[in-house]
Formats: C-alpha cells, sequence, structure tokens
C-alpha cells in the first residue's frame, strides 16, 4: 500500500507553524509525495515582488519553474546550485521536452544559496509583473509548480527526480493544525480490476459510529496503484439506503443513489486540509448513515490479473469548527434518455452547465448565502480549459473558477484563499473547452475515459441539503431535428457546421436537475446559458525593477488574509 502521508505529522506542523519558524516566507508545500523537496514564499503587494525558498534533498543541482499545463512546454524555469567553484542560478524558459533555454532578460535574482546536512536551500525573488514574455505571468489564479533536480553540479536529464503541484501563490488560505491521531478509513480491500479501459466499482458501507457530532478537517488519500486509480469519491447515502455491498458500479443497485459528496481525490491530486473555520459533519445524528465509496479505473493497456486496495483516509476532531462544510457538484452530466454529442476534428468545442440557485427553493426554503473556498474542475482527456463564471440578476459579476490550461493528469482541489460567496438567486455556469481534433469519431457525455464530463465540484459552507446542481441541453428539443441529421452518413463536419451545432446546444433550453441529500429531485426545464466574460488578462505595469527589489517587505500570513480581504 501506498500512503500519500510520509511524515505527515511534521508536515501539518510546520505548515501551521511556518510564520513562527520563518516570519519573512508565510507559506509553504511539499512540492512531491514524498517530502523531499519544500517550497516556501511570500509577497508584499499585488504590484510587488514575491520570494520564494527551495529546499530540495540534494547537494546537485535544483530546479523550479511555473509552468501554464504541469509540462515543460510553456514553463519559466529557474536553475541553480552550489558547486566547487560557488554558486551558479540562471533564469531559463522551455519550449519542450528538452535542456531549457536562458531567458534574455533575468528576471529572477539570486539572493542565497547554501548547502546544510545534505539539502540545497536556494532563495530567488522576481516581480510579480515580471513583464517577460519568456516569464510566467503570475496572478491570483492557481498556477502548475514544477520541480526538478540532480544528484551532482552537473545540470542534466533529471529522470525521476520530478514532479508537479498546483498551488495558489498569491491567494493562500491557511490550513488545519493536527488535533489527535484519529481517522477512519473507507476503502475497497484487494478487488479485482477487469481489464477493461474503464472500470467503476463501488462499495457502501458503514463508518465507525461516533457517539456525538466530529468534523473531518483533513481527507488524504492511500493508494496503491498510481497508474490506474484515476479518481476516488465518498458520497454520504439518503436514509433509505441500507444495504452494504461491494461490486461494480451503476448496476441498478440502490447505492447508485448515493450522490451527497462527502469527500473526493482526483489524478494528480493529494492530501487537502480544510480551512481553520471549517470541518465535513460526521457522527452524532448521522451514526447511522450510510456512505459509498466510487472508484474509477483507468486501464488503457488492459492489463489483466490486477487487484487493488485503495481508499480515502478521512481524519477528524471532536473539536468543531465555525462552520459545517459540503460539496455542491454542478456542470454538465449525462442524461439517461439524452445524447449529448461532441464532434471529431473540433479545435475548440464549448459545452455548458447551469446551476440557478432559485431552483434550490422547491426543495429548500430558504437558503443561506453560500461562501465557497475551493474547487475541483474535471473533465476527461479531451478537455482543455475550465471556466466557472458567476451571475447576479443576469450579469456575470465574477469568475469563481478558471483553469486555461487544462492538464487531465493533475486535478488537485484547488484552495481560492479568499472566499466567494453565491447568494440566492445567482447563477453558476460552467463552461469546458474540448480539442478532438485527433479523433475521427464522435465523443459522448459520459463514464468513460474516452467519454466527457464537464464538471466542477464547489466546496463551501455553511453546508445545506442540495447536493447536485446540473444542467443538460435539450437535445430533444425541435430547433436540435436537423442539426442531428449533420451526423448521418458523415465522418467529419465542417467548421462551420461545427460552430452552428455548439450554437444550438447553447441556444435550446437547459434542462436542470437539483438533488438533496434524501434523494429528492427537481427539475427546471427552461435554463438558459448566458454569455461568459473573456478571461482577465494581466495588464502589466513595468516599473523600476531595481528600486522595487531596494524596497521589498514581507507581511505576515495574517496581513496576507487581511490584503486579500480588503482589495475583494
Amino acid at each position: 500500500m501506498r500512503s500519500l502521508r510520509p511524515f505527515f505529522y511534521l508536515v501539518i506542523f510546520w505548515t501551521v507553524g511556518a510564520e513562527a519558524s520563518d516570519p519573512d516566507l508565510p507559506f509553504m508545500e511539499y512540492l512531491d509525495q514524498n517530502h523531499l523537496v519544500c517550497l516556501k514564499w511570500g509577497f508584499d503587494s499585488l504590484q510587488g515582488s514575491i520570494t520564494f525558498k527551495l529546499v530540495v534533498n540534494t547537494t546537485g543541482w535544483v530546479g523550479f519553474g511555473l509552468s501554464p499545463n504541469g509540462g515543460m512546454q510553456g514553463a519559466d524555469i529557474v536553475m541553480g546550485g552550489l558547486g566547487p567553484s560557488g554558486s551558479y542560478f540562471q533564469d531559463y524558459h522551455a519550449t519542450g521536452n528538452s535542456m531549457p533555454l536562458v531567458d534574455e532578460k533575468q528576471s529572477y535574482t539570486l539572493l542565497s544559496i547554501i548547502e546544510s546536512e545534505g539539502q540545497t536551500i536556494m532563495t530567488f525573488q522576481r516581480a510579480i509583473q515580471s513583464c517577460d514574455e519568456q516569464d510566467f505571468h503570475i496572478t491570483a489564479q492557481a498556477v502548475k509548480a514544477i520541480y526538478a533536480y540532480g544528484t551532482t553540479d552537473d545540470i542534466n536529464y533529471h529522470a525521476s527526480r520530478r514532479g508537479t503541484k498546483e498551488v495558489n501563490l498569491l491567494n493562500y488560505l491557511p490550513k488545519s493544525t493536527i488535533t489527535g491521531p484519529n481517522y477512519f478509513m473507507a476503502r475497497v480491500d484487494n478487488i479485482s480490476v477487469p481489464q477493461n479501459h474503464t472500470y467503476y466499482h463501488c462499495k457502501v458501507m458503514k463508518l465507525p459510529t461516533l457517539n456525538k457530532k466530529h468534523h473531518i478537517y483533513l481527507v488524504e488519500p492511500e493508494i496503491e496503484h498510481l497508474d490506474i486509480v484515476h479518481h476516488m469519491l465518498l458520497y454520504r447515502c439518503p436514509s433509505f439506503v441500507r444495504e452494504q455491498y461491494d461490486k461494480p458500479c451503476f448496476m441498478g443497485d440502490i447505492g447508485d443513489a448515493c450522490f451527497d459528496t462527502v469527500a473526493s481525490w482526483a489524478v494528480g491530486g493529494g492530501v487537502f486540509v480544510l480551512p481553520e473555520n471549517v470541518g465535513l459533519p460526521i457522527g452524532g445524528e448521522e451514526s447511522e448513515v450510510f456512505y459509498r465509496l466510487e472508484i474509477h479505473y483507468n486501464n488503457p493497456n488492459g492489463v489483466k490479473g490486477r487487484t487493488d486496495s485503495s481508499g480515502l483516509k478521512l481524519y477528524y476532531t471532536d473539536q468543531l469548527r465555525q462552520f459545517d462544510g459540503a460539496t455542491l457538484t454542478t456542470g454538465v452530466l449525462h442524461f439517461n434518455h439524452m445524447e449529448y454529442i461532441i464532434p471529431p476534428k473540433a479545435t475548440n468545442f464549448h459545452t455548458y452547465g447551469v446551476c440557478n440557485t432559485s431552483v434550490f427553493s422547491q426543495l429548500l426554503n430558504p437558503s443561506p448565502d453560500l461562501h465557497v473556498f475551493a474547487v475541483l474542475l474535471h473533465t476527461h482527456l479531451a478537455g482543455r480549459k475550465i471556466r466557472v463564471g458567476q451571475y447576479r440578476d443576469g450579469e456575470q459579476i465574477d469568475f469563481l473558477a478558471l483553469d486555461e490550461n487544462y492538464n487531465f493528469e493533475y486535478q488537485e482541489i484547488i484552495s481560492m484563499g479568499s472566499t466567494k460567496t453565491i447568494k440566492p438567486g445567482d447563477e453558476v455556469v460552467v463552461e469546458c473547452t474540448y480539442s478532438t481534433s485527433s479523433r475521427t469519431k464522435v465523443t459522448k457525455m459520459g463514464l468513460g475515459t474516452t467519454d466527457e464530463m464537464c464538471l466542477a465540484f464547489l466546496l463551501y459552507y455553511p453546508a445545506i441539503k442540495i447536493t447536485t446542481c446540473i444542467s443538460h441541453p435539450n437535445t430533444l428539443h425541435p430547433s436540435l431535428s436537423t442539426s442531428n441529421q449533420m451526423f448521418e452518413g458523415k465522418t467529419t463536419l465542417s467548421e462551420e457546421e461545427i460552430v452552428e451545432y455548439e450554437h444550438l446546444l447553447k441556444a435550446v433550453p437547459q434542462i436542470q436537475m437539483v438533488s438533496d441529500v434524501q434523494g429528492n429531485f427537481s427539475f427546471y426545464e427552461n435554463g438558459i446559458i448566458r454569455d461568459m466574460k473573456t478571461t482577465p488578462t494581466v495588464i502589466c505595469q513595468n516599473t523600476n525593477r531595481s528600486s522595487r527589489l531596494c524596497t521589498t517587505w514581507i507581511m505576515s500570513a495574517a496581513g496576507i488574509i487581511l490584503f486579500l480581504i480588503a482589495i475583494m
């Protein structure tokens, strides 16, 4: 069994205690699962400078970068070390999976580099807005941080000594302290994984009885086979689910009704720690509740004879937080009686799902403001971008989440830093952009890895009884009847036909479905997709960088939070 928790207690202690141990750099993340690569950072203002400290368990060269999609292509990289002749350090950019090129403008400044107790500690700084096209533009959105290192000072191929971690550098949320060793496991045990490309396994179970209410504050994946486990979801079941089983999913069993998301993990993710004021409720009145663990196995090579014992470890405490947290599932999901087709040879095909929170009143009244603190975005292999827009009184007021360089291999729950508030009556629209340019057959919305999904899991507080708010275009609408004929007898559509078909899917009435914790459903058949604004771009204000570096000051963690609240 491979746990993602080596040195777990040390990690949590250092995460919370970072301000005390290194007040100039209040934020910290381990970038790898074995805790050999640690990144600490701090910044003064969104127009100022950001300082990084990279600590790596090696005395060879070390590298750190910011990547649009988690890979080398387009990454902004620094590499350095302490060799026999002294320190070395340079700013690079990558054009592919090859040795990065030295930047014409060296935007990063080395502040110090030392070796101590088998570690290289490199501290460096750059302007947040570097105004250099060979640098990555740092914004308040999450960014994919990459790292690599060697065992000597000869900078060459890193082999397996590399990785990616998604972090929010400018909008970082302080994490929980660990309050004790109490946890329970939701796990499958030694199940047989078939050679199917896609296989979903479900285990409906009861968790250990807790006589009074507790809060889950940390979710840790424990995965035996990282190469085939694609994602895991733990759902709370409605009260009428009273049967335990351990078998393939979606076979018409009663547990198929369990869709109240409690915890989740997807490929590329790691340990998720909730904010200090939020916990996921467990125990007390819910002690008799059943849960369904769903694991998606992706076995593209059709390997036979594999077994797996993977699951989620959930740490809990009787020290209750201020708020109960929950997850709201939004976006587009397949409706059994309707077909949603994405044509082949499309370079930028858009799908949309809408959640009009006014429909909540049919199952819940009144509904409070919902404060979103984290999000998990999800598509399959054809997904390239995901945007989540928020609308009030028919006008877009914000983006709840953005990923302009979506990568199927890196799906993490991203903390938003400062919360964003969804008020009753607001609409949430999830837009996914797909590329099927290499496909010769249509792609359908469905469960398979080669099918598609378009989902945004919104983590929020205070918890309400609504679990799901999704939609599907009415593909039986008369205006789509002629469009469906486009696919008859054709292997591909023209670019103009693809644009027309996409427009029709967006224009027809959207059938919205809302469900609650007891499996009750409500439908609204006249949902609409409003236009989404262009993604905000970075406006670079190039000032005297040398002057700025001389006057840099670093905020404490509390100062950062107050600063972010002030600008929201």
